[in-house]
């Protein structure tokens, strides 16, 4: 009894040891580089992986995950002598294990390298102004060359930004200064247009103004006209009215010669004072001056 108790301790220690030893376990997003008898010999993925006792070993494990690394400051001057401090930050992801593991031996020292040669290269090639407002072409350019030369590492470069860029504060001055004076000049600028357009619609409201008073006097005199010509009609009107009830009232009151001399004294009259400019003699003009006179005569007599 003793002895099986003895074996199930060893079988026990052996599978403690062969666990430890040959089961290596690689968490998600994470490989493994496994080497026998000191040659690369697999790629260890996520999960349970047997490892042959004694003669394999593994080396190391990389993240696979996309890698963000904030580089310190670098010193930098550009085109036209402009000294700055500039920092980087790249995104880049493992693509080839076996590479990153053979072909570098600190993959992240060796990117923060190249990006600080690579951006004192692309920032000398051009000037202050150029890199201020140029973000996004720096960044292109730096992405470009990084990643052609990282491919031979087995890591691809998916993007690089400029966080900061710090100029002397001698350039920061006068760009403030430079800054002021435009604001002031556009705000000079949307003054002047401001008052011009206040002028312009100042004067349109005028013009408008005075064209509604023309249409309003000029619609006022053609009313004043239409009712002038209007009592005139009514007036004119009214006397040829007057007219034919007094022409009509004659005629049917069968009116003696008397009555119509004394008419046509009347109206010579009115023709002496320039009242009428028509008169209308009739044919019996003889009989009319005869009875004229005899109305005359009689008309003294009784005086």
């Amino acid at each position: 009894m003793l002895i099986w108790i003895i074996v199930l301790l060893l079988l026990a220690i052996f599978a403690v040891l062969l666990g430890k030893f040959c089961l290596k376990i690689v968490q998600q997003s994470r490989v493994g580089v496994v080497e026998r008898l000191g040659s690369f010999h697999k790629i260890a993925h996520s999960g349970i992986n047997f490892i042959m006792p004694f003669t394999d070993t593994m080396v190391s494990e990389l993240d696979m995950k996309e890698q963000v690394r904030d580089f310190e400051p670098q010193q930098v001057i550009t085109k036209d002598n402009v000294k700055m401090l500039i920092n980087t930050i790249v995104y880049y992801q493992i693509t080839d294990p076996v590479k990153v593991q053979y072909e570098i031996s600190n993959v992240e020292s060796a990117i923060e390298n190249l990006t600080a040669t690579t951006l004192r290269n692309v920032i000398g090639e051009m000037e202050l102004d150029e890199t201020l407002n140029s973000r996004d072409t720096v960044n292109s350019k730096l992405r470009l060359i990084l990643d052609e030369a990282t491919d031979k590492w087995g890591v691809k470069v998916n993007r690089v930004e400029l966080k900061d860029i710090a100029p002397p504060e001698d350039i920061l001055d006068a760009m403030e200064t430079q800054m002021k004076a435009e604001r002031e000049k556009r705000a000079g600028i949307l003054l002047a247009e401001g008052k011009r357009e206040a002028a312009i619609r100042a004067a349109e409201g005028e013009r408008k103004a005075e064209i509604a008073r023309a249409e309003g006097e000029k619609m006022a005199a053609i009313l004043r006209a239409q009712g002038e010509a209007e009592k005139i009609r009514v007036v004119e009107q009214a006397r040829a009215d007057m007219i034919k009830e007094v022409y009509k009232a004659i005629h049917e009151g069968a009116p003696d010669e008397r009555i119509i001399a004394l008419q046509y004294l009347e109206t010579l009259e009115k023709i002496a004072d320039g009242q009428a400019s028509k008169i209308y003699m009739p044919l019996q003009w003889g009989e009319v001056l005869a009875n004229l006179g005899n109305f005359l005569d009689l008309k003294n007599g009784f005086k």
